[in-house]
């Protein structure tokens, strides 16, 4: 199992990278305009996309949370109490902003941009407000990050990247989420691993 403190583990590759993406979609999104990038990213890809997009979405539901578990604790043997921690810590990042912070944030779908220039799926429910910052973004990439961690090599890595990009990506193409979300969903799993590694940390310390 990889050293929290090494500079050169996939898990620190895989934060460093994904925080510069969500900074470049940050600035992105300033200098372009919120609707703008929305709209651009949103852009009808056919009917295959949609229904790719419509499933893909799905891998980042809470649910995923649950084989995930059962395949990298009880199959793999790997840190159930880090496992937890991630998950507890990210619902709390998410959950907290999303429903007491900025509870009325709103969604494409009631951004007052013109409907009928949002893309949306036939057989998806759009959300309209509760928008920052995107809960599935978070959980996908708090996945990959573990991920990374605990299985520490080039293949996983690319692999998890490509997933919680898609995962990311799928908000924006099925209506649901500006780009800044998702970019939101990012440091706050981020932020959640971080923590995550520190309350494990003092675990361990404190075990006797």
């Amino acid at each position: 199992m990889p050293h929290f403190e090494s500079k050169k583990s996939p898990f620190i590759m895989a934060q460093l990278g994904s925080l510069g993406l969500a900074m470049l979609i940050f600035i992105f999104s300033l200098l372009v305009g919120r609707d703008t990038v929305f709209l651009a990213w949103n852009a009808d890809l056919g009917l295959l996309a949609d229904q790719f997009f419509r499933f893909f979405t799905n891998l980042a539901e809470g649910w995923i949370w649950i084989p995930y578990l059962l395949v990298v604790f009880g199959l793999y043997k790997k840190d159930l109490v880090f496992i937890l921690l991630n998950f507890l810590t990210s619902t709390l990042l998410i959950q907290l902003p999303k429903n007491f912070i900025w509870p009325k944030v709103n969604r494409p779908i009631a951004s007052g941009i013109e409907v009928s220039k949002i893309h949306t799926v036939a057989g998806v429910e759009v959300h309209t407000y509760n928008s920052f910052p995107s809960g599935h973004t978070a959980t996908a990439f708090i996945l990959f990050f573990l991920t990374a961690y605990f299985f520490p090599n080039k293949k996983v890595l690319w692999m998890g990247a490509v997933y919680a990009i898609l995962c990311g990506y799928s908000r924006i193409y099925l209506g649901q989420h500006f780009p800044i979300d998702v970019a939101g969903g990012i440091i706050a799993a981020i932020l959640s691993f971080q923590l995550s590694i520190w309350l494990r940390t003092k675990i361990n310390s404190t075990a006797f």
